[in-house]
């Protein structure tokens, strides 16, 4: 069988591309090498070879979704998705917690309104065992879920819906789904459902969905990675042969809804903006015409070039952001776009702008240079995710999407056609006719005879692990150029893409003697314009090679990224040394940029979580601090307001150098060459004195004190929690990362279990270190339904506390997260940019070269001892100050009886409302 990318490398380097030329993409030459087996019992199967890691990608998915609910009934089948995870007849335990002792990576559950799939990579060696859980909940199940699973995952799956309906805009999907579909259309109730749906949902209501859509042959299994499909097979007969094929399954008709005339709609949100959004009945999923509306969607919205992000961003400046995708689904499709006004703007403006622009293209259609732009980008998309084996666009999740809603798992090759097909008078047509009316089919298809395989697996225990296959991870090089810039090389065959950042010692930080929100700003001008190409050239050109470049800061850190195809690299080479030698910084990119930092701003002041990471470090750190400003990057509205494009251009010429900088790359190519390369590009820029940002010690003045943000109407309630703990390399980061895993780093830490999986008050909880080269954030933290808020800083307070005194790490806890670190280390380094972002960390803390290669040991060898000495070394319970954004009328009340020190009402700036209340001492004495 003929290797998936080295094909692609070898197809790449024949296509001939200059500076001014695109790839000229092929469907015909793009193939995924598959077998398909079909079981006795119906059940699809799906195995493609891929030995570049010894890893494989287990994807399931079955033909049922929310529009096979019935009214009164939505959010059942997303409900049970949750309930597949949490045990079966035979491995009546959390799946989770299987599935983090193999190594499991890219995995979870997903629910829409056509498919429901569960999906996981884990070492080779783990395939038994992943073919062993998901065989058995699919036909050994019921027996497992009783009425307290069903209320706790109900109770998960309501703050779930809870925490999407407290975001900006997050209620947008609940008029939009109301809207498009009459009453009575499958498509007519939202995937998550109605909480009264979900509080009726009844053991009864699981049995009947589970034996009515659960059946063998009413399922996909693909099957990708580092196998052998004869094998693959055997194994799959084996642990699923004898599940019964399941009954017969009423199909839905494609049914796409006429809508017409105009309809309004007005909704009020807690946002800073307004938002004008626009919805269009369209064709079902894999339609020609479906195609055609990805093209067309980035043709309105996709780069700086797009028709609606160039008129109303680029050059009018009277919206923010630009959105359109065409969402497909299997019965029907919505196309939808939406604009988002700038504070100040005409809303009718921006609306009427929007039915401009799309009558134009009825009217006229695409130029040729924007169908072969967006048709370029669509291809480079599609190879780019060939590089993973399993997760959303990976392989097997092609080849199972294509083979659950087509029965042809190569079906992908049409759609493809479809796109190299198209011409402007087909993207025309298309949008003349669904933009204005749709149309329905009926079809109808029999159902095969099924039978059963005799099963001879042995479901009283989980299977041996095969034997495991250490991860491996590139050797590094380095070399120096003639001014000082620093190479570090991490080479990878066999896979056409080459990635790059070049790392500035800088960031947020460096604001420290500048205004909150510059080094944000700058960098984000940086690529915005060259002393010969506008910025729209520049995206134009990077569309063209296959590529992407992006400019941003981080706490200690400027980079500019690209990430582009091998055979156009040195193209894009001379285009990234152009971005970083020649910036033209043009004033009106200057001021649309700072416009939208100012915006982005009002928007980080309005969602929760956002507003509680603005304010904390000023209270971690204390004022003066380098870390002290928003930890977001992008300061305060009236220091954003007044920076000029001088202070823009004093940050290169301060920060930007090449003894200031190291360039990261990973790819297929050889120091020698690269060295050449760049030597070529860059061996001109000149070294400079770079200034020394001074870390002085944290001024913390406060402990036990609570910084409450009011934010009226919130469903939910954002607590952080943490303190400061020691820099990178004064404690054992190790048995550091271990010890969060524990706690609250992974999904069955101690925090997330007790939060979510026991007490049903958040949807996810936990906790972490952040990043930072001086002293870092312990933070844990829980979105919480407002009616537990208190109770919740509660369990908080114990978890910390019990852990470093009558519940410490346990040796079970210990072995089981240290299996599944290294386990998942061959998923965590699939693609070249994984590998790039642990480059990174080794140079951004200054690690040994080898620190990724002696990791596995470092893991394996790591005590119990070690674990619990650095939990008392960095979980202080007392030193904690705590953060909560939400509804204070509701919240206060009980707020007033956890024994605060303090409670201190702030602004989303940091600033205190009222004086700080000295809460009463309750050690009363005689």
């Amino acid at each position: 069988m003929k290797k998936l990318l080295f094909f692609y490398f070898l197809l790449l380097m024949s296509i001939q591309l200059t500076r001014a030329q695109s790839f000229e993409f092929k469907a015909d030459q793009i193939d995924i090498p598959y077998e398909r087996f079909v079981l006795p019992n119906g059940l699809k199967l799906l195995v493609h070879e891929d030995h570049k890691a010894p890893i494989v990608a287990v994807n399931v998915w079955y033909h049922v979704g929310s529009k096979n609910e019935k009214p009164g009934k939505s959010g059942f089948a997303h409900l049970f998705e949750h309930l597949m995870f949490n045990g079966s007849e035979n491995f009546n335990d959390d799946y989770f917690q299987a599935l983090e002792r193999i190594g499991g990576t890219d995995l979870n559950g997903t629910t829409n309104s056509d498919r429901t799939n569960y999906f996981q990579n884990v070492p080779v060696s783990a395939l038994d065992q992943v073919l062993f859980l998901e065989s058995d909940r699919m036909g050994h199940l019921l027996g497992a879920i009783d009425q307290a699973k069903l209320d706790e995952q109900r109770g998960v799956v309501q703050n779930e819906k809870r925490q999407g309906d407290n975001q900006p805009y997050g209620k947008q999907w609940d008029y939009l789904t109301y809207a498009m579909y009459p009453k009575g259309h499958p498509y007519s109730w939202t995937v998550i459902g109605e909480m009264e749906d979900l509080n009726a949902a009844s053991l009864e209501d699981v049995q009947d969905w589970f034996k009515s859509y659960y059946g063998a042959a009413n399922a996909v299994v693909a099957v990708a990675g580092d196998i052998n499909p004869q094998e693959v097979y055997q194994k799959v007969l084996k642990y699923f042969g004898d599940i019964p094929s399941g009954p017969t399954v009423s199909r839905h008709e494609v049914n796409v809804p006429v809508h017409n005339g105009d309809t309004y709609q007005v909704y009020e949100d807690r946002v800073p903006e307004a938002r004008i959004l626009f919805a269009y009945n369209t064709p079902e999923f894999g339609n020609r015409e479906d195609i055609h509306f990805d093209l067309i969607s980035s043709i309105l919205t996709s780069g700086k070039n797009s028709r609606l992000y160039k008129r109303l961003v680029y050059e009018d400046q009277i919206a923010s952001s630009v959105v359109s995708f065409q969402a497909s689904s299997e019965i029907a499709s919505n196309f939808v776009t939406w604009a988002n006004v700038k504070p100040g703007e005409d809303v009718e403006r921006v609306r009427t702008i929007l039915e401009e622009e799309i009558q134009k293209l009825i009217n006229e259609g695409p130029t040729q240079d924007e169908l072969k732009r967006v048709k370029a980008a669509y291809f480079s998309s599609f190879i780019k995710g060939l590089e993973r084996i399993g997760g959303f666009g990976g392989v097997s999740d092609i080849l199972a999407s294509n083979e659950t809603y087509f029965e042809d798992a190569s079906y992908y090759k049409t759609v493809l056609k479809y796109v190299e097909d198209a011409t402007i008078g087909d993207v025309q047509a298309t949008a003349k006719k669904w933009l204005s009316k749709g149309k329905h089919v009926l079809l109808c298809r029999p159902f095969p005879e099924y039978s059963v395989e005799a099963s001879t697996v042995d479901r009283s225990k989980l299977p041996e692990l095969g034997q495991t296959k250490t991860s491996k991870f590139p050797e590094l090089e380095r070399a120096k150029l003639s001014n000082g810039l620093d190479i570090v090389l991490a080479r990878r065959t066999g896979v056409p893409t080459v990635v790059m950042n070049l790392m500035f010692d800088a960031g947020y930080k460096t604001d420290h003697i500048a205004a909150p929100g510059t080094a944000k700003l700058a960098m984000n001008l940086l690529d915005e314009g060259t002393k010969e190409l506008t910025s729209l050239q520049i995206n134009e050109r990077l569309q063209l090679l296959g590529a992407s470049l992006s400019t941003f800061s981080s706490l200690d850190n400027s980079n500019v990224y690209l990430n582009t195809l091998k055979p156009s690299l040195d193209a894009s080479i001379d285009l990234f040394a152009d971005v970083v030698l020649n910036p033209s910084f043009p004033e009106k990119e200057f001021d649309r940029l700072k416009n939208e930092q100012v915006n982005s701003i009002k928007q980080e002041k309005a969602q929760p979580i956002s507003m509680a990471l603005r304010v904390m470090n000023k209270y971690l750190y204390g004022e003066g601090h380098p870390y002290s400003n928003p930890y977001t990057g992008s300061g305060y509205e009236e220091t954003v307001e007044k920076l000029s494009k001088k202070d823009i251009e004093n940050f290169y010429n301060t920060w930007i150098k090449p003894n200031n900088a190291t360039l990261v790359v990973t790819g297929d190519i050889e120091m020698n060459d690269l060295k050449n390369k760049l030597e070529k590009a860059f061996g001109k820029w000149k070294k400079g004195d770079v200034p020394t940002i001074a870390f002085t010690k944290p001024q913390v003045n406060s402990k036990n004190t609570l910084y409450l943000m009011d934010r009226p109407e919130s469903e939910q309630s954002v607590i952080l929690a943490g303190h400061l703990t020691k820099k990178y390399g004064d404690v054992n980061q190790v048995a550091l990362e271990q010890m969060v895993s524990i706690l609250g780093g992974d999904f069955t830490s101690r925090i997330n279990m007790n939060l979510r999986e026991d007490k049903h008050w958040a949807y996810g909880a936990g906790g972490f270190v952040m990043g930072a080269k001086a002293e870092r954030p312990f933070i844990m933290y829980a979105p919480v339904q407002t009616d537990k808020s208190a109770e919740s800083v509660t369990e908080l307070r114990k978890e910390i506390s019990e852990f470093i005194t009558s519940r410490p790490v346990t040796q079970e806890e210990l072995d089981k997260v240290k299996t599944n670190q290294i386990l998942s280390l061959p998923g965590q380094w699939e693609t070249n940019s994984s590998v790039n972002s642990s480059l990174s960390n080794i140079v951004n803390y200054n690690l040994p070269d080898d620190y990724y290669q002696s990791y596995d040991s470092n893991v394996r060898n790591l005590s119990l001892k070690d674990v619990q000495e650095v939990s008392k070394e960095v979980v202080k319970p007392d030193a904690v100050n705590w953060f909560m954004v939400g509804d204070r009328a509701k919240i206060a009340e009980k707020l007033d009886g956890l024994g605060f020190d303090n409670i201190i009402e702030i602004d989303a700036d940091g600033n205190p409302k009222v004086p700080a209340i000295k809460q009463p001492d309750t050690d009363i004495k005689n």
